[in-house]
């Protein structure tokens, strides 16, 4: 029996419309699980939920055993929120960000320094450690929030489109060290609209669709639920299985 990182019972939320509709699924501590769906599908209203930004209208969500609602600062305190705009404070440096975040989680400040030495070497922005980061370009803003969600090192790591707008470089940078968070027990979920990532590197996949959850596990698995393709042959990709799944619900 896997333990759960993140446990979603009966989540729903509506603006007008339902948003996240009924939606149950979990995810299992150290593994990197990939949300997908079309524009529009929840994922996003789903992770701010879980990251404790949205209320639901009801369901529970548990973080590696704490109820948010119930006890909010316990389960916040083993996560990390990376949304797919990430803001950062632009007349401040690297390290000064970094640090502001680290005081924010309650960090020895000797601690935080010798984290924020290291992930800035990992992400290679040592070489600007001098620079305020109203000059940085958009990768370079990126990378510096995921050092930001990763500095008081968190169990549970939630990303919204991590690799949008980050060049091949940058993005085997973020990839690298998502792939060593879980290595090393910790657990990422992350949403992305390239599909070959979530293909490569994602232990399981959920796939979900006005809001509800359509299919859930690996590669393997979902390919078990999709229809041989035009030619009569068995589904390979991620794409043709998102693709025929979505299409169906």
């Amino acid at each position: 029996m896997h333990e759960a990182a993140l446990e979603l019972l009966d989540l729903n939320k509506s603006f007008g419309r339902p948003a996240v509709d009924h939606l149950s699924l979990s995810v299992n501590k150290g593994e990197l699980y990939a949300l997908l769906g079309p524009n529009g599908a929840g994922k996003t209203t789903t992770l701010r939920m879980v990251a404790g930004l949205l209320l639901p209208d009801s369901g529970s969500i548990k973080i590696l055993g704490q109820d948010l609602l119930r006890n909010p600062a316990a389960a916040k305190q083993k996560l990390a929120y990376l949304p797919d705009d990430p803001m950062l404070y632009n007349k401040l440096k690297p390290f000064e960000y970094l640090e502001f975040v680290a005081g924010l989680w309650g960090m020895p400040p000797d601690a935080a320094q010798k984290k924020a030495v290291e992930l800035l070497e990992w992400l290679d922005l040592s070489q600007h450690a001098d620079e305020l980061t109203e000059g940085f370009s958009r990768g370079m803003k990126q990378k510096l929030a995921l050092a930001g969600a990763l500095i008081h090192q968190p169990e549970l790591i939630i990303l919204d489109e991590p690799l949008t707008g980050l060049d091949a470089a940058a993005a085997r940078q973020v990839k690298d060290l998502l792939l060593a968070h879980v290595a090393q027990g910790g657990t990422v979920i992350l949403t992305t609209h390239i599909l070959e990532v979530a293909e490569r590197m994602a232990q399981r996949i959920g796939i979900i669709q006005h809001g509800k959850l359509i299919a859930q596990g690996s590669l393997d698995e979902l390919r078990s639920l999709a229809h041989q393709d035009d030619q009569g042959q068995p589904v390979a990709t991620l794409e043709q299985v998102f693709l025929q799944l979505t299409e169906a619900a």
